[in-house]
C-alpha cells in the first residue's frame, strides 16, 4: 500500500516551492547513500527488454522520462533514475545565475491535478550546473540538458546564450533541448519562428555533434506548430519535445493570469499540437511527447500516434514516487492484450509507417 497519499497531505501543508525542495531534498538524501538508491531502484524500476529501445547511440530502458523543471540544477539526477525514468532531462539552464520571477511563483489546483508556474527559468547557472553533472556522471540512462536564455540578456545577444550554453556543457549530454517555449522568460516564445530556429540550429552544428532537439508551445497553432517543426528538422533538430506549459488560462476555473499550466488540464491541448506534428513527421525524427500524461493508457496513446518517449512532470507531483513504475507496468499490460512484441511495434501505430525507423 503506497504511503504517497499521506505523505502528499503533509507536503501540499506546505507552500508548493517548500514543498518542492522537501521532495528534492528527499531524493538527493537517497542518491547519496548507495545502499539506499540500490533499494529504491529495485522497488521502482521495470526491467523488460521490450520496452527498451536505442536512441542518440544510448539505451533508453524504457520510454518514460523527467521532464526539464523538476531538477534545474541537475543535483539529483541519480536519485531521479532510481525512480525508474527511462531517461531524466535536467535543467532549464542558463549560462549565468539567475533568482528566476518574484514569488509566489508555483500555485497547486489538486482538484484538477494541475500546476501554473511562474518560475522564470530560475537556476544557478552553467558553471553550477557543470560541476553537478560532473559529479553525478556517469549515469544509468540517458541524460538530457534543456538549455535557455537569461532574462537579462538583449534579443540581439540571444544566440550568444545558447553557443554559451552548448559549448559548456555539450560534452555531459546524450542529447540537447533548445527551450524556446517557456512562457515565463519575456520574448522567449518569440523566438518560435523559422528565421531564427534554423539560425539557431545551424549554429549548434557548427559548435557539437551531439542531438539537439527543440521543444515548442501547446499554444502555437497545430499546423503552425507543424511546419515550425519541419523547418528545425530541416536545420538539423534531432527531435521535437512537444509541448511545454499553455497559458490557456481558459482551461481552469480559478487560473491566475500569468505563467503557464501543466497536468491534466493540457491533456488535449497537448496531443492535438502533438498529433500535428507527428502527422508530418513521424518517422524523420525523434518525437517526444509531454503534457497531461498520468497513466499507462495515455502514453500508449502517444506512443500510437508517434511518440517515441515520453515525459512526466505534474503527475508525479499529484500520483507519486511509484507513478513511473505503474506507467511501465501498464504499458506492459497493453502490449500484451494487443498482441504486440515490444515498444517499437505500439510507435507509429496509428501512422503509416516510415520506409526505415529512426535512429
Amino acid at each position: 500500500m503506497s504511503v504517497y497519499p499521506l505523505l502528499r497531505r503533509f507536503l501540499f501543508r506546505l507552500d508548493p516551492e517548500a514543498g518542492h525542495a522537501v521532495g528534492m531534498a528527499a531524493l538527493r538524501a537517497v542518491q547519496a547513500i548507495p545502499p539506499v538508491r540500490a533499494l529504491v531502484s529495485r522497488a521502482h524500476r521495470v526491467s523488460d527488454p521490450r520496452l527498451s529501445q536505442t536512441f542518440f547511440g544510448r539505451e533508453f530502458p524504457n520510454p518514460v522520462g523527467l521532464a526539464a523543471g523538476l531538477d534545474k540544477n541537475a543535483v539529483a539526477v541519480h536519485g531521479f533514475a532510481a525512480l525508474g525514468f527511462g531517461f531524466v532531462e535536467a535543467g532549464t539552464v542558463t549560462p549565468l545565475a539567475q533568482a528566476g520571477n518574484p514569488k509566489p511563483r508555483l500555485f497547486r489546483f489538486p482538484a484538477a491535478e494541475t500546476l501554473q508556474n511562474a518560475m522564470g527559468f530560475n537556476n544557478g547557472g552553467m558553471e553550477s550546473f557543470r560541476r553537478h553533472v560532473e559529479g553525478a556522471l556517469p549515469l544509468s540512462v540517458p541524460l538530457g540538458i534543456n538549455i535557455g536564455k537569461n532574462k537579462a540578456t538583449p534579443p540581439e545577444k540571444t544566440l550568444e546564450d545558447y553557443a554559451t550554453l552548448i559549448r559548456g556543457l555539450h560534452d555531459l549530454a546524450d542529447y540537447l533541448v533548445v527551450n524556446l517555449s517557456s512562457p515565463n522568460t519575456p520574448g522567449l516564445r518569440d523566438l518560435q519562428n523559422e528565421a531564427f530556429v534554423r539560425s539557431l540550429l545551424k549554429l549548434a552544428g557548427e559548435l557539437t555533434r551531439k542531438p539537439v532537439l527543440v521543444k515548442i508551445a501547446p499554444d502555437l497553432a497545430p499546423e503552425a506548430a507543424a511546419d515550425l517543426c519541419e523547418a528545425a528538422v530541416e536545420a538539423g533538430a534531432a527531435g521535437i519535445i512537444a509541448t511545454n506549459t499553455t497559458t490557456d488560462y481558459s482551461l481552469l476555473p480559478g487560473a491566475r493570469d500569468f505563467g503557464g499550466l501543466s497536468g491534466k488540464v493540457l491533456t488535449g491541448k497537448s496531443f492535438q499540437v502533438f498529433d500535428a506534428v507527428a502527422r508530418r513527421l513521424f518517422g524523420r525524427t525523434v518525437l517526444v511527447s509531454v503534457g497531461g500524461i498520468g497513466s499507462g493508457a495515455e502514453a500508449f496513446k502517444r506512443l500510437r500516434a508517434g511518440a517515441s518517449l515520453v515525459q512526466i512532470y505534474t503527475a508525479l507531483i499529484y500520483q507519486g514516487p511509484s507513478l513511473v513504475r505503474r506507467i511501465n507496468r501498464e504499458l506492459l499490460e497493453i502490449l500484451d492484450r494487443e498482441g504486440m512484441t515490444g515498444i517499437a511495434e505500439a510507435i507509429g501505430a496509428d501512422r503509416e509507417k516510415p520506409a526505415r525507423p529512426v535512429l
